[in-house]
């Protein structure tokens, strides 16, 4: 019998990569997520991307929008919206000061990955960000190749 491998508590289920570099993270936060069972399922089995996926704010509350996690094979009737928007859940505290930052001009709120917590829970991690320009983009991989050198001649050196 096939054994299933067993992730780590907060290993990542999803990560937004692009994130990091198209955007100046200013904060993070960490939001529970509302799923349906067969969502959890197929997040359980590994298949999600929230490469193009943002938060918006819908009814007072917070959504994640456009995030992809496809259908439970093994669902009968009960399927869910593949694209659909999801409640993020945050203290009222917390909502209020995100809807007052993304309000403000350039400020947006990506989710940099999804993860079960050790008690088995879905959380996304949030950043409030802020859009790079191309030029900021380039000077950022010019440092990250420099950081690179420096760090080959010390170990070709040591």
């Amino acid at each position: 019998m096939a054994t299933k491998k067993k992730r780590k508590p907060g290993a990542a289920i999803a990560q937004n990569r692009k994130a990091r570099r198209d955007y100046a993270i200013i904060e993070t936060f960490e939001a529970g997520i509302m799923l349906l069972g067969t969502e959890v399922k197929s997040l359980r089995a590994g298949r999600a991307s929230i490469g193009e996926a943002y938060a918006s704010e819908q009814d007072g509350g917070l959504y994640l929008v456009n995030a992809f996690i496809p259908e439970y094979q093994s669902a009968g009737i009960a399927i869910h919206a593949p694209r659909g928007p999801r409640k993020l859940l945050l203290h009222k505290r917390e909502i209020a000061k995100l809807l007052a930052a993304i309000n403000r001009k350039g400020m947006t709120l990506v989710p940099l990955s999804i993860y079960f917590n050790d008690r088995g829970i879905a959380k996304v991690e949030l950043a409030l960000a802020q859009g790079k320009q191309s030029r900021d983009k380039r000077q950022d991989d010019k440092k990250r190749d420099w950081q690179r050198q420096k760090a080959r001649l010390l170990r070709d050196k040591g």
